[in-house]
């Protein structure tokens, strides 16, 4: 039987993929206690890196909304692992991470991330209301536009 995360994912026609194998010498998650830590989550979406790019350049914002949106599906699939598959059992998410892969002077990081920050909000109600802290950084792995990092608490 679905849980109401999963219901809510099917009733916004949103698919999480399994979660994606680290690429580098790291885990996906850890958990300590009740508190799960998810590494990084880049624009990977069938095997392939989306939303290549810099914002302020080849990236427009829309686009960078969107490729935070996807590290946020991402993220979400950590989080089903780290459950089990059961999203039920997610608490709160606590913290949102966003790196912005930008020009110097773009300066409009936090309506990027903005893309993840909303789908926490959508999928898991206040349970997805967190802090976070939304960055630039000069570079990204594999040249993607945005990254997103999280931690959450298990009930």
């Amino acid at each position: 039987m679905a849980g109401q995360i999963d219901a809510r994912l099917a009733e916004l026609g949103i698919e999480i993929p399994e979660a994606a194998a680290p690429v580098a010498n790291y885990v996906g998650y850890v958990i300590s206690g009740k508190t799960i830590y998810v590494s990084g989550q880049v624009t990977i979406k069938d095997g392939a890196f989306h939303y290549q790019g810099k914002l302020g350049d080849s990236i427009s914002i829309d686009e960078g909304v969107a490729a935070a949106r996807l590290c946020g599906i991402n993220v979400i699939s950590q989080l089903k692992a780290a459950c089990g598959g059961d999203l039920d059992k997610i608490k709160q998410v606590i913290r949102l991470g966003g790196y912005v892969n930008s020009t110097p002077d773009f300066g409009d990081q936090p309506k990027v991330i903005n893309g993840a920050s909303d789908l926490m909000v959508e999928v898991f109600g206040d349970k997805g209301r967190h802090c976070r802290a939304a960055v630039s950084a000069g570079s990204l792995p594999f040249g993607v536009a945005v990254e997103v990092e999280a931690t959450a608490e298990l009930e």
